[in-house]
């Protein structure tokens, strides 16, 4: 993964082939605890959605996120350094709770940059991740999802991951009727414009 500062991403991956990644509600918990110190730290994270067997996270790439480790023989940045031990770490935790062995995720994280050069996708990428619970079946509205960054936007939580005022002013995210708008929000097919997996 390579990142550009100022720059709007999509970050995804799931377990291979599409097996659990988490199993109980301590284990969506624990992951969160995790990006809380590898991920946080790094970038301004947009929005959220863990689901059993992938996750999505929508970013904004500052300087900490661009800066380059030293000492490393391949060029690498400290958010994709963040990213490998936010997985690293969790799975060595599923692997020794629920006696597994190898990996748990798919061995590449994808990042997508959610301009192309023609259009910005990211708005439609937010929205998408908020309703991904409720087209999966978990739930039968997107503030039922205890796992996405849906509750705090919507007022319904006082989450402290999401840089909501970020949100604000690079999507135009109207926090004051948030749940009208998300409702409303025409929904594109983001799999041909391969945003997702």
């Amino acid at each position: 993964m390579n990142f550009t500062e100022n720059e709007v991403y999509h970050i995804y991956n799931r377990g291979n082939n599409s097996q659990k990644i988490f199993y109980d509600r301590d284990n969506y918990l624990y992951f969160l605890k995790l990006v809380q110190k590898f991920f946080f730290p790094y970038c301004n994270i947009l929005a959220r959605a863990l689901m059993p067997n992938h996750f999505h996270f929508m970013i904004h790439a500052n300087e900490k996120s661009v800066r380059y480790l030293p000492n490393k023989q391949i060029p690498l940045q400290q958010l994709s350094e963040s990213v490998r031990l936010l997985l690293s770490n969790y799975t060595k935790a599923i692997n020794h709770r629920y006696n597994l062995k190898g990996s748990l995720f798919q061995q590449k994280t994808k990042s997508k940059n959610l301009y192309d050069g023609k259009m910005n996708y990211a708005e439609q990428a937010f929205n998408y991740i908020h309703q991904n619970p409720v087209k999966a079946g978990l739930c039968d509205e997107m503030h039922d999802w205890e796992f996405s960054s849906y509750r705090d936007y919507a007022g319904l939580r006082n989450g402290k991951l999401c840089n909501k005022d970020l949100a604000v002013r690079l999507l135009n995210v109207p926090i004051e009727n948030f749940d009208a708008y998300s409702k409303s929000f025409a929904e594109i097919n983001l799999i041909n414009t391969g945003l997702i997996m």
